[in-house]
């Protein structure tokens, strides 16, 4: 059979944005043909052969948002058939993966069957390789009854019997064995069967891992009994495994990727809990698994499957250099530090001193809030970070204790205590993975290399190694908080009785510790000169106002230095539980400033009615008061009128009426200038 050249090799992979496919896709682009793949020997090969390429990646895509710069080129979903044939027959190899997504088993068995009409079309050579899963193994029968320690191996897939919701898998997994029968030379094709896949920032176990890292849980479940063997491989060996099938073309056509750990599910899980959580289990019914909304049914079907597997052909066909050959158990070291990497999960270290009443509490707890880390205070009474390892707990015991170390008259545990719980603190499981915020400590320099020494160690070639610091407790920033002693004074003789009761800061005992701290910082060798030594520059920030304003800019200032949160960002359902509650409480705001408003303005209803009446009740009043005034100044006008004008005035109306003149008026003005009464 003709090999393929080692040249630019053109490989399509489906759902590039997927777990699997992505790590593929990652690992052949950076492969040279013919190139070792150990990471050791791998050093100084670049991806570039020649000055081209190895491998060319293409791809479909659900997604197109995320830069991924070892894929050539990206083809959105959905795709057409006719436009699909088009780019997988520019294509010499076409490898499709269906570990993730079961609606890909259709695709794929369109896709090896197109391919396989147009074999008349081919330019050249091609190859078509099935990413199946071991799924289509769990119902086989044991090899041998009598010793069921048998392990199933790749020569044995014609007895594979699949799980009754895998059944669509092994279907298009001989559909694809059967299409490369017919012309090997022109079109071969491969199945290749997975095992549970790890590393690289987790799939299937995730979970496991997600809910140690946060440390919320006492106790990792296990669903089931634990007690069935789990095949599983390392994304990147199995990247290996594709990779040498490309370029070695085998002729067995069914191959078993699997590594050689037949690791069981309780030691899966109780590994990932003892390197990043608790280090504790509790095995629960399986189908409480169907109640996690992190894992969906095919997850939680293929954790439950129990295959002791064994490949034949790996070890034997192909020269791997395994990166994980022993499992995930052996290698956990190597897969968390993979999984903190890929996802982003890089603890923060931050460390905030300064002066009493500066507000390093404060800060270090917004601080704690913003980026999800453990607060750790010197001070015995804050203290809420409670860790069960047993070095803590018998440090909380000697600190609890009554006739314990401390200074009389300042309540304080002795320096060498004291850095002993702050330092098992520092190295317990939360404080490592999240990372914390270190409270107003260390305070002198002789504790600051107490608390971040670290112990002696030896290298890999046996040779006795002492570095001055401990790297995985040291601050990555340190906070400098200072003003000046009015300020301070001033802020601690406005603060409320029961703060200063809290803080310990009546006047006397303030006065003293800030002359203390003071004292301190004029010494030679000072915290600040500590760190400046192992190259952390401490940022100094002057605190002159307490006003809101300037407490958010000074915050904003501090997140720009530190940069984003490396945690894990909420989750769907945590976005949905947070939107809701916003939703609710909104609902309520606006529930209450309606009920408020419609009080008021009833209110203002009722004293508008109120006032009405009583404006109304007055106006009353001075209508009757007015007519009875008028009724009054009226009577003698009209005395007068009766008496003087109206008997001469109705007698010239009589006359004017009798005679009828032509001018009444001027008829009447001269009968009343003849007979007014003031002729008399």
């Amino acid at each position: 059979m003709e090999k393929l050249k080692p040249s630019s090799i053109r490989v399509f992979i489906n759902n590039i944005d997927s777990y699997a496919s992505k790590c593929i896709a990652k690992l052949l682009s950076e492969r040279v043909l013919g190139a070792p793949v150990d990471p050791e020997e791998e050093e100084g090969v670049t991806t570039e052969h020649s000055g081209v390429r190895t491998f060319h990646v293409v791809g479909t895509a659900s997604d197109r948002s995320e830069d991924r710069p070892y894929v050539q080129e990206e083809y959105s979903k959905p795709l057409n058939r006719e436009d699909l044939l088009s780019k997988l027959m520019d294509c010499d190899v076409v490898i499709y993966n269906i570990t993730q997504h079961a609606d890909q088993v259709e695709e794929a068995f369109w896709a090896v069957t197109a391919l396989h009409n147009e074999m008349g079309h081919f330019s050249g050579p091609k190859m078509f390789i099935l990413v199946s899963t071991v799924m289509t193994w769990a119902h086989s029968k044991p090899v041998d009854h009598e010793d069921p320690d048998l392990p199933f191996t790749d020569d044995l897939f014609w007895r594979r019997r699949a799980h009754p919701h895998f059944k669509r898998y092994i279907d298009l997994e001989k559909r694809v064995s059967k299409m490369g029968k017919t012309n090997k030379a022109l079109f071969s094709t491969y199945v290749v069967a997975s095992g549970l896949q790890y590393g690289m920032g987790e799939q299937i176990f995730h979970f496991f891992f997600k809910t140690s890292w946060l440390g919320k849980e006492h106790e990792i479940p296990v669903f089931g009994e634990g007690d069935n063997i789990i095949p599983m491989i390392h994304i990147n060996d199995l990247a290996s495994v594709i990779q040498h099938v490309i370029e070695h073309q085998p002729e067995p056509y069914y191959l078993l990727a699997v590594d050689y750990s037949n690791n069981t599910m309780e030691d899966i899980v109780r590994t990932i809990s003892s390197a990043l959580g608790p280090g504790k289990i509790q095995k629960k019914p399986f189908e409480e698994a169907f109640l996690i909304q992190d894992l969906n049914v095919m997850e939680i079907e293929s954790m439950l499957i129990n295959l002791r597997m064994e490949s034949l052909y790996l070890n034997k066909l192909f020269p791997i250099n395994w990166l994980c050959e022993n499992g995930l158990v052996e290698n956990i070291d190597l897969v968390v530090e993979e999984y903190r990497q890929a996802r982003g999960l890089l603890p923060i270290r931050l460390c905030v001193l300064g002066p009493p009443a500066v507000g390093k509490s404060t800060v270090s707890k917004q601080l704690c809030e913003h980026y999800k880390l453990h607060y750790i205070s010197a001070l015995k009474n804050v203290d809420p970070d409670a860790e069960s390892e047993d070095s803590t707990a018998d440090a909380q015991k000697v600190l609890n204790h009554p006739n314990g170390s401390t200074e009389q008259n300042e309540g304080l545990l002795d320096d060498q205590l004291l850095v002993k719980v702050v330092k098992d603190k520092l190295m317990s499981k939360p404080c490592r993975n999240q990372g914390f915020v270190l409270d107003g400590f260390p305070k002198t320099y002789e504790q600051a290399k107490e608390l971040f020494y670290a112990e002696e160690h030896e290298s890999k070639d046996g040779t006795s190694l002492i570095s001055s610091y401990n790297e995985s407790i040291m601050p990555e920033f340190v906070l400098c908080l200072d003003s000046s002693d009015a300020f301070l004074k001033d802020r601690v003789m406005n603060l409320p009785e029961r703060l200063v009761q809290d803080h310990n800061y009546e006047m006397e005992h303030f006065l003293r510790q800030l002359a203390i701290y003071r004292e301190n910082s004029l010494e030679d060798e000072t915290v600040d000169n500590y760190f400046d030594e192992l190259g952390i520059t401490p940022l100094y920030l002057e605190i002159t106002s307490s006003s809101e304003n300037d407490c958010l800019l000074l915050m904003q200032k501090i997140f720009d230095t530190v940069g984003q949160p490396k945690n894990y960002s909420p989750s769907s359902q945590e976005v949905e539980e947070e939107e809701r509650r916003k939703a609710e409480k909104r609902m309520r705001s606006e529930a209450q400033e309606k009920a408020e408003e419609d009080r008021k303005e009833a209110e203002e209803d009722r004293y508008r009615a109120a006032c009405w009446e009583e404006w109304s009740k007055g106006l009353e009043v001075m209508r009757k008061q007015e007519e009875e005034l008028l009724e009054a100044q009226s009577v003698p006008m009209r005395n007068y009128l009766m008496e003087h004008i109206m008997p001469t005035l109705t007698q010239g109306l009589i006359e004017c009426s009798k005679a009828q003149p032509q001018d009444p008026v001027d008829f009447l003005a001269e009968y009343l200038l003849k007979n007014s009464p003031c002729n008399y």
